[in-house]
């Protein structure tokens, strides 16, 4: 010790010590800088910002997709498929040859272009029909006062909790005392009144979106001299057009997609719907062998690939609707706040 003093070795040494320990910390602080950047790489600021739930989102829906699209695609590559692919196990989803004669014969056999004509003014005009009336009635219910309204809607909700069924055999009583059996009459009609093919779901879904809409629009058009009327055309209907596209969507699939109703109220054949038109797939094929078609003899061979060819072609209108609907469609799930 020198006045109190250090010696420089022992200045040097502690000078030493000190940007060693200082290097260490800066080391220390890098990597629980990087992991902590990891750690919000890997699990997010919140739950649901960071890799790992979107991998697992990513999977899940990975899963469900393939688990929805794998029957279209099997139909799809079966319907492509020659006689002797479907009984050949080496082929599985990829034809040898690409047999498209199978989309003419299933186009004979379902009588494709008459049913698909039917099928869509009926699909189109029912849907039309129940968007405008279950409109109205989810209207009333969610802004008028009405009285005895609960029970108006209690009698609404066994509409939709009574299975069809139940009530089939009454209906086909009534229709067939005013004639419309073998008409489109049945399928139509009950759209006017909001009913029909799941009229109740229709008229619950305008309901909820017609509640949720400020009751500032209405006092504003009373105060301009609207009346219930011209304020529900004017002001409300416009502002209801995603629930009228769900709706609207709703309807046209459920009906394209009816076997039931049809194959009970429509027997004679001159009108047939798609859904129907399967089930004299096979006599069909057979008429026309028999008036002398390229196919040959009276008798013709139905496969698989011809009935998944059929069925292609049935849910194939659907399918290019929703592709050209469907950011509306989702937009429209999102503004009603609906889930199918």
């Amino acid at each position: 010790m020198n006045g109190g003093q250090l010696p420089a070795d022992d200045n040097r040494k502690m000078g030493h010590s000190t940007l060693k320990h200082l290097g260490e910390w800066r080391v220390r602080i890098r990597l629980s800088s990087g992991m902590q950047k990891s750690r919000m790489l890997l699990l997010g600021k919140h739950f649901n910002d960071g890799w790992l739930f979107k991998l697992a989102i990513y999977i899940i829906l990975s899963a469900a997709a393939l688990l929805y699209l794998n029957p279209v695609v099997y139909m799809i590559s079966t319907s492509l498929k020659h006689g002797t692919d479907l009984v050949n196990p080496m082929i599985r989803w990829i034809p040898s040859k690409l047999e498209w004669s199978n989309y003419a014969s299933a186009m004979i056999g379902l009588n494709y272009w008459k049913s698909i004509v039917q099928t869509g003014w009926i699909s189109i005009a029912a849907s039309l029909m129940q968007m405008a009336s279950c409109a109205i009635a989810g209207y009333g219910f969610a802004r008028m006062r009405i009285p005895g309204k609960p029970v108006f809607f209690f009698i609404v909700l066994l509409t939709f909790l009574i299975p069809p069924q139940t009530l089939s055999i009454p209906l086909y009583v009534l229709y067939s005392k005013l004639g419309w059996l073998n008409t489109p009459l049945p399928l139509l009609v009950p759209g006017l009144f909001a009913q029909g093919l799941k009229g109740a779901i229709f008229i619950i879904i305008f309901r909820q979106f017609f509640a949720t809409l400020p009751k500032e629009l209405e006092e504003s058009a009373r105060m301009d001299g609207a009346g219930p009327l011209k304020t529900f055309w004017r002001i409300m209907l416009p502002l209801a057009r995603p629930a009228l596209l769900i709706v609207f969507l709703f309807s046209f699939v459920w009906h394209w997609n009816d076997y039931y109703e049809p194959a009970l109220y429509l027997k004679n054949g001159d009108f047939t719907l798609l859904a129907q038109s399967m089930q004299f797939l096979q006599g069909n094929l057979n008429s026309a062998a028999a008036t002398g078609s390229s196919m040959g003899g009276s008798y013709f061979s139905l496969n698989e690939s011809i009935t998944m060819a059929a069925a292609f072609l049935i849910i194939a209108p659907p399918l290019i609707v929703y592709m050209f609907a469907q950011r509306y469609f989702v937009e429209g799930i999102e503004r009603t706040g609906i889930v199918e």
